[in-house]
């Protein structure tokens, strides 16, 4: 069994049943599609295609479910092809990233265009959540990576990798009293009210 043979009697369903028409649309001989479709039908030891003389009249019943599975097979053949062409040509094919609103807003709209104009044929897709969202996303599969500043340590299956560091910081008046020290513990700071983003 081969792939052309399989791709043969897709198209011909597809031409409906019009061998001659598939031959012009694959550039191919028709009696060249004749002899594959038989000969996959002797390999399996049923008929595919019920004939009337030399013409195909119909897709007989076993055929209905071999041309199903033959799609599938063509359409895993097209996707293995694209996961190649992906890790050939790096600067091409598409990237999910999942991350916070915080991080989407604040730190990384210069890299996103900064990306963008470098790889400009990577079609870039940013997905926003909390942490825990984003990171689940990442261990199901549905995003290439996360960028995030929390809830990653609560999957096993995820390795976190330092990309930069998030200065925090507390603003106070310059009369606060926290205002004239050097460094303020969390101890002291809890002294006071606190007004934070969530």
């Amino acid at each position: 069994m081969k792939l052309q043979q399989l791709r043969y009697i897709v198209e011909v369903v597809n031409h409906n049943l019009n061998v001659s028409s598939t031959a012009e649309g694959l550039y191919t001989s028709q009696p060249g599609i004749s002899k594959q479709v038989r000969m996959l039908e002797d390999e399996l030891g049923i008929q595919i295609f019920a004939r009337s003389g030399k013409h195909l009249t119909q897709v007989t019943p076993a055929g209905q479910e071999i041309i199903r599975i033959a799609r599938e097979v063509l359409s895993k053949v097209d996707a293995i092809k694209s996961v190649a062409g992906e890790h050939t040509w790096p600067d091409k094919g598409s990237l999910y990233v999942a991350t916070t609103h915080t991080q989407a807003r604040y730190a990384l709209p210069g890299v996103i265009k900064g990306f963008i104009e470098r790889y400009p044929r990577v079609s870039l897709h940013m997905h926003q959540g909390s942490p825990t969202q984003i990171a689940e996303a990442v261990s199901k599969g549905n995003a290439d990576f996360a960028i995030a500043t929390e809830a990653l340590h609560l999957y096993d299956d995820l390795v976190m990798l330092p990309c930069y560091h998030w200065n925090r910081s507390i603003v106070v008046t310059p009369e606060h009293p926290l205002a004239a020290k050097g460094s303020v513990s969390i101890e002291e700071l809890a002294q006071y009210p606190l007004v934070t983003y969530t």
